[in-house]
């Protein structure tokens, strides 16, 4: 009996990423059809336990301009959509989702967002973060700190109250605020 792999997805106006997540997948075959059928089989884990996937997608697609990679952690599936246009859902059937597919919101962009720049691509009008802490750099937190050493050489200033004035009390509203 075939196991299903997990797999995540995100799409945009034009194409829609599938990404299989399967560490060590030996023997992986993807096939991808015009009407939107997409296949998948590999081998994993220590015993060569078999994978398989079957979906029928929402479209139809562009076989001849989508993409497929297969790497070491997963396999990524760039489909390009046959028409322009947001999907509803990434399976043609309107029953519950599978278990195994999930929503890639690293990925993501919502359709009213899409024209946006998005992730790494984002403008900062050339602002330099370097300085802005994080990573392996030491606190600079100012607690840690000691408080500066007076000079005893320098005078003070200090501030004084003529004798005449009288505190506020605690009932009265200055007149000025």
């Amino acid at each position: 009996m075939s196991r299903h792999p997990e797999v995540k997805w995100a799409q945009r106006t034009d194409k829609i990423y599938i990404t299989i997540l399967l560490p060590d997948a030996k023997n992986a075959n993807v096939k991808l059809e015009p009407e939107g059928k997409l296949t998948f089989s590999a081998t994993a884990g220590s015993q060569d336990t078999t994978f398989e996937l079957n979906m029928e997608l929402y479209d139809k697609v562009n076989v001849e301009a989508s993409k497929i990679s297969v790497g070491l952690r997963h396999i990524l599936c760039v489909v390009e959509k046959a028409e322009k246009g947001w999907w509803k859902r990434l399976l043609k059937g309107e029953g519950k989702t599978p278990l195994y597919l999930k929503v890639d919101w690293d990925k993501w962009v919502d359709e009213d967002e899409e024209d946006e720049k998005v992730g790494g691509d984002a403008d900062f009008g050339g602002m330099d973060f370097s300085g802005m802490g994080g990573g392996d750099e030491p606190d600079s937190d100012d607690e840690d700190q000691e408080p500066p050493k007076e000079d005893s050489s320098e005078p003070k200033a200090t501030k004084t109250e003529p004798e005449d004035s009288k505190p506020e009390s605690i009932g009265e509203v200055p007149a000025n605020v």
